[in-house]
């Protein structure tokens, strides 16, 4: 496994002629990332892993400031799974040119996570624009969990560059709640939580995709959380492929976002 702190001794090392898979991450590795880094493995010949705490697409200081980090674990990891190339860029190496440390998205893509996160997407695709134009990967492998922020990827720089985005599936604990590295700030009472509003929206999907009348009872369903003290930020119904509001049931998902002690966590099925 080679290690680079910056991008020119990467590219500088490294042959991108050949089928380098990428998996862009923020670190504190868990499940999910790992079944990202497979993914890219096993349709890749090599595989390209950063980690990088992306100071741009936090929209509170504090929140940026007690992400979970955690380098020498992730280092372990990656090196057990054979890893090819590990990045971890500095913040002056990734935004040398500060006018592209963000890019504008449209007013009526501001809606889930772009409209309580401002300036969040913006930030994310500046990292990716800097990360796609300056490596030469043939794939991107990202989580669904994530699945607006796949959206945004795809709509706003996918026409800029060759490099294709892999979606893959979100993986879950004990098949209930996503994994994400902010779970590691939970408490242990707070899982339990966790689990019963996955299992509450799964059990909603499933009796909407059966009985598509019950999509009515979305108001219910918000209540059951709102009366439970449970702080939902939003808890919305859209269509898959485009997030509007005009979906049926065979292109709907739902997504929700909400906070346990402070900590935000996002869902969708």
């Amino acid at each position: 496994m080679l290690t680079f702190k910056s991008i020119n001794k990467l590219n500088n090392q490294v042959n991108f002629k050949a089928t380098v898979g990428f998996v862009p991450t923020m670190g504190a590795l868990h499940k999910g990332h790992i079944s990202l880094i497979k993914a890219s493995q096993k349709k890749c010949q090599k595989t390209l892993v950063s980690i990088f705490v992306n100071p741009s697409q936090f929209n509170k200081k504090n929140d940026f400031k007690i992400y979970p980090r955690n380098i020498n674990k992730d280092l372990k990891i990656l090196k057990k799974m054979n890893v090819d190339y590990v990045l971890i860029p500095s913040v002056k190496d990734i935004y040398k040119n500060k006018k592209q440390m963000k890019i504008n998205i449209s007013k009526k893509d501001k809606i889930l996570c772009a409209k309580y996160r401002p300036g969040h997407f913006e930030g994310v695709l500046g990292v990716v624009f800097q990360y796609l134009s300056k490596i030469k990967v043939k794939h991107m492998f990202l989580g669904e969990k994530d699945y607006q922020q796949i959206y945004i990827i795809k709509k706003y720089l996918l026409k800029k560059f060759k490099t294709k985005i892999i979606s893959c599936k979100t993986i879950r604990y004990k098949n209930t709640f996503p994994y994400s590295s902010r779970n590691k700030l939970l408490l242990t009472s707070d899982l339990k939580n966790c689990i019963k509003i996955s299992k509450i929206l799964k059990k909603f999907y499933f009796a909407i995709k059966k009985d598509f009348s019950k999509i009515k009872k979305i108001n219910e369903i918000y209540n059951l959380f709102f009366n439970n003290n449970m702080k939902i930020e939003y808890l919305e119904i859209r269509n898959k492929h485009n997030l509007s509001k005009k979906f049926n049931k065979n292109n709907f998902k739902i997504f929700i976002a909400y906070y346990l002690n402070k900590i935000r966590l996002i869902d969708n099925y």
